[in-house]
């Protein structure tokens, strides 16, 4: 279950732009390395070695996503790009039933409220924590008005977490 934490903006973009550079930073000197290894055992002098260039790349790829998932990604300098990765793939999770979810609160389902209201909240802080804020103000009204909906129905406006039962409820009404 996710649950959307508090994060400051700027140490957000701080702590994914220095992961970033050492993620790529890493990738760069594993391509070389890789490549160049590969080259000089299998290439010719002179001759075409795309493909083992190539090879070294695509090594690289490989390797960097296993460093990724296996030792990096638990990493303290890797927790706002998790977190960041975290929340967009719970968004998604609410995008990809969206036309369901909307028909659900128009019914007046109170779990479809409540996963439409995680969706403001998580939708507020990616676009806070990417620095998007002229995107965010197309939503407010629509945002302010799904929560007095919901306080005026004394459904809990708090829904920082996102609770996998509400997504089974709303895609179960599809059914």
């Amino acid at each position: 279950m996710f649950e959307i934490k508090p994060w400051n903006p700027e140490t957000y973009r701080q702590q994914t732009r220095r992961s970033t550079v050492i993620i790529a930073v890493t990738f760069i000197l594993l391509a070389m390395t890789l490549s160049g290894l590969a080259v000089m055992l299998f290439g010719e002098p002179g001759g075409d070695n795309f493909r083992f260039n190539l090879g070294g790349v695509i090594a690289a790829v490989i390797v960097s996503a296993a460093l990724m998932k296996i030792k990096c990604w638990s990493q303290p300098w890797m927790a706002a790009a998790v977190y960041g990765w975290q929340l967009k793939r719970s968004l998604m999770s609410v995008t990809n039933v969206m036309h369901r979810v909307t028909d659900a609160v128009q019914a007046g389902d109170p779990s479809a409220m409540k996963l439409l209201r995680f969706y403001h909240l998580g939708l507020t802080q990616m676009h806070q924590l990417d620095g998007n804020t002229s995107s965010l103000s197309q939503m407010i009204r629509e945002i302010d008005q799904h929560k007095a909906s919901m306080e005026a129905l004394g459904i809990e406006t708090e829904q920082s977490q996102l609770n996998p039962e509400w997504l089974a409820a709303v895609k179960a009404k599809e059914a």
